[in-house]
C-alpha cells in the first residue's frame, strides 16, 4: 500500500456514521444524507445499513481470525473491520480496491500503528472467502442467529413457532436489500413509470402498487413532491384495504403519523366524507397533506377518548405502536435494539390504545387493528383479550376484504416476509354491534 493512500469520501463517511449509530444510538434510517451526488449517498447508505445488518456475522468472522480478545477491541476499529469485511465478503469488493482503503482509515482515524492489523485481518478474511469458519456452538438457534445476523432469542422464537427451514428463509429476506413499494396516485400509470426509466415489478396483491428498486428517479421527477405516487408497501396499503373507507363516511385515524395511511384512506372516500387524524407527535402530524377532507391534530389517543364528547366514526383505524419486527429488513438497526421485554412492555400499551379507540366507534362501525410485527403477543393475543373485555365487538372475517392467501383461518389478515415478498403485517377487523 503507498503510504499516500487517503480513504475514499464514501467510507470515511460511512465510518463516522457507522459510529454515531454504534457509539451514540443514531438511528440509520434518521442519519443525515451526505453532501454529494446520488451515487456517493447510496454507497454510504449501503455501507452504514449494511455493515449494521451484518455486525453479528462480521464480528464471529474477525473474532474468528483475531489472535487477541476482539471484545476488548478498541470500538473505532471494530466498526472499521466491520466495514471492510462487509465490503469484501458481501459486496464482494476486489481486495485492492477496499483493504488499502480501510487500512488508510485506521491509520487516519483511530492509530497509525493499527493499519497492520487492520491489513492482516481483513486479508485474512479474503482468503477465506471460499470457506469461511461456521458457528459451531452446539445450539442450532444460536449457530443460525450467527450466520445470519440475528438476536439468538429472535432466533429461538422463530424456530419454535415456524421450524428451522421458515425461520431461516425469514432471516434471510430480513438480510436481503428491501425494494420499496410505490403506490400510484392521480392518474399516473405505469407507462408512465417506465418513460421516467424506473424498472418496476408489479404487486401480486393491489394493482395500483409498484415495487421498484430505487427510489432516486421518482424524487428527481418531483413525482413525490407532487403527490403522483407515494412510499408505501403493499402490506400497509392492503390494511386500509381491510377497513375498507367508503365515500361519504367520518373515518378516524388516531395513530396517524406520518400519514401513508392517511393518505390512501383519503383516496378511496372519493372527494366526499372526512377524516380526523390524530397523532402525539405534531411534527410527525405535519407531514400529513393538507386536503379538504382532513382535519388533523396533536393529541393522544386516550386523551380524545376522554374528551366529555369523544368523536364517533364509522371506522376507525389503530395502527397502533408496535415493535416492527415485521419490517426488519428496512430497518436495519431495529433487530439489535429490540429485547423480549419489548413484547410484554408493547402489548399493555396497545391493550390501552384498543380500549381507548374503541370508545370513538359508533354502534354499527368497525376498528381495524394493526401492527407491522409478525409476533402473536402483539397481535392475535391482543384481540382475544380485546374480545374478552368488550362484548359488544365481534371479529369479521379478512377475506372478505384482503387477498385469502393473506387470510389466515381464524379470521385475521397476516403476511410472512419471506413467505409472502412484502412487509410483514397484521390486522383484525372488528364490528362494533351495539
Amino acid at each position: 500500500m503507498s503510504s499516500t493512500t487517503v480513504a475514499s469520501n464514501a467510507r470515511t463517511i460511512a465510518f463516522k456514521q457507522r459510529m454515531a449509530v454504534v457509539q451514540d444510538g443514531a438511528y440509520v434510517d434518521a442519519l443525515p444524507a451526505p453532501s454529494g451526488d446520488a451515487r456517493l449517498r447510496r454507497q454510504v447508505r449501503e455501507l452504514v445499513a449494511g455493515a449494521t445488518r451484518w455486525q453479528r456475522w462480521l464480528d464471529f468472522l474477525l473474532a474468528d481470525a483475531y489472535d487477541g480478545a476482539y471484545d476488548r477491541m478498541d470500538v473505532p476499529l471494530r466498526v472499521l473491520l466491520q466495514l471492510g469485511a462487509y465490503e469484501l465478503l458481501l459486496q464482494e469488493t476486489p481486495p485492492h480496491a477496499a483493504v488499502d482503503q480501510y487500512v488508510a482509515l485506521a491509520k487516519e482515524r483511530v492509530h497509525p500503528r493499527v493499519g497492520g492489523l487492520a491489513n492482516a485481518l481483513l486479508r485474512t478474511l479474503h482468503r477465506q472467502r471460499e470457506a469461511l469458519p461456521q458457528p459451531r456452538t452446539g445450539d442450532m438457534a444460536a449457530d443460525l442467529a450467527i450466520r445470519q445476523s440475528h438476536p439468538t432469542w429472535l432466533v429461538k422464537r422463530w424456530m419454535d413457532r415456524y421450524g428451522g427451514r421458515t425461520a431461516e428463509a425469514l432471516c434471510r429476506w430480513n438480510n436481503t436489500r428491501p425494494a420499496y413499494g410505490v403506490r400510484l396516485r392521480d392518474g399516473t400509470t405505469r407507462d408512465d413509470l417506465e418513460a421516467l426509466g424506473v424498472d418496476w415489478t408489479p404487486s401480486p396483491y393491489l394493482a395500483d402498487v409498484m415495487e421498484v428498486e430505487r427510489l432516486q428517479p421518482l424524487v428527481a421527477a418531483g413525482w413525490l413532491a407532487a403527490g403522483r405516487c407515494v412510499v408505501q408497501d403493499a402490506a400497509a396499503a392492503l390494511v386500509v384495504q381491510l377497513l375498507d373507507p367508503q365515500p361519504g363516511e367520518t373515518v378516524l385515524d388516531p395513530c396517524a403519523a406520518p400519514g401513508g395511511k392517511t393518505r390512501y384512506i383519503l383516496d378511496r372516500m372519493d372527494g366526499r366524507g372526512r377524516v380526523l387524524a390524530f397523532d402525539r407527535s405534531a411534527d410527525r402530524l405535519a407531514r400529513l397533506p393538507a386536503h379538504p377532507q382532513l382535519t388533523a391534530e396533536a393529541a393522544a389517543l386516550q386523551a380524545i377518548a376522554d374528551r366529555p364528547n369523544p368523536p364517533q366514526a364509522d371506522a376507525v383505524l389503530l395502527d397502533a405502536p408496535c415493535t416492527g419486527l415485521g419490517v426488519l429488513a428496512k430497518r436495519a438497526d431495529l433487530r439489535w435494539r429490540r429485547t423480549p421485554d419489548d413484547l410484554s412492555t408493547m402489548a399493555q400499551r396497545q391493550d390501552a390504545l384498543l380500549d381507548a379507540a374503541a370508545r370513538l366507534v359508533r354502534p354499527g362501525g368497525r376498528l381495524v387493528y394493526s401492527t407491522c410485527s409478525i409476533a402473536p403477543e402483539e397481535n392475535e393475543d391482543r384481540v382475544a383479550a380485546f374480545l374478552d373485555r368488550h362484548a359488544s365487538f365481534v371479529l369479521e372475517p379478512a377475506a372478505a376484504q384482503v387477498p385469502a392467501a393473506l387470510a389466515t383461518e381464524a379470521g385475521y389478515y397476516a403476511t410472512l416476509p419471506s413467505r409472502d415478498r412484502v412487509d410483514g403485517a397484521f390486522g383484525a377487523r372488528l364490528r362494533r354491534l351495539d
